[in-house]
């Protein structure tokens, strides 16, 4: 289903049939380390090891700056909490269990931003923010990632009504694939969905 696309994307399986290409080129062709380091993967479940805000954020980017943390930090509505916490040097517990489920996702977008990848991956990263927040990311995400790939997988349509392109799978197989206002016309899985979520005045 979803989850086994991003991780086509991020070639943690490959395909067993057919091919996954980028620019015409075959995943399986290119060297995984470079691969690897073009892409900004947030998976569903994401891990925080133990340490501080900054060794995590650094993870991905171990010359970043404090003031490129601050500012994923900021893009990832991670920065008040943080700030809360004593700032970068705070105490992350193993695994993050010191924080919120909501407060761990935003952790790991941030670290995912910090790198400033070619690709974004967000595996259904944003589920356990709230609408207000969701949206607040959202809104501050396409000026930073600027001419990057940005691929969100989510079950909420908020996260993913003014995508450039909505692929809509059911059951594992796709059924829909164009911006929101052409899949409100030409694919009734897409109608259902929003009509399920959405007043008639959000979804237009």
């Amino acid at each position: 289903g979803k989850t086994t696309l991003v991780n086509l994307l991020a070639r943690l399986i490959d395909p067993t049939d057919g091919a996954v290409r980028v620019n015409g080129v075959d995943l399986r062709e290119m060297d995984p380390a470079v691969l690897w380091d073009r892409i900004g993967l947030v998976p569903q479940r994401p891990y925080l090891f133990g340490g501080t805000v900054a060794s995590n954020l650094r993870f991905g980017k171990p010359d970043a700056t404090d003031d490129e943390m601050w500012a994923a930090l900021e893009v990832a509505q991670a920065k008040g909490f943080v700030e809360a916490m004593g700032g970068l040097e705070a105490t992350i517990a193993q695994g993050g269990a010191n924080l919120s489920g909501g407060q761990r996702q935003r952790m790991a977008i941030a670290r995912a931003l910090v790198r400033k990848p070619d690709v974004y991956l967000f595996d259904d990263s944003f589920s356990a923010l709230d609408m207000a927040t969701d949206a607040r990311l959202r809104a501050a995400l396409g000026p930073w990632a600027g001419d990057a790939v940005v691929v969100v997988v989510a079950q909420r349509v908020s996260s993913i009504r003014h995508a450039h392109r909505i692929l809509v799978l059911e059951d594992g197989e796709p059924v829909g694939l164009g911006p929101h206002d052409e899949l409100m016309v030409t694919c009734r899985t897409y109608q259902e969905i929003v009509n399920s979520q959405l007043t008639a005045e959000e979804s237009a």
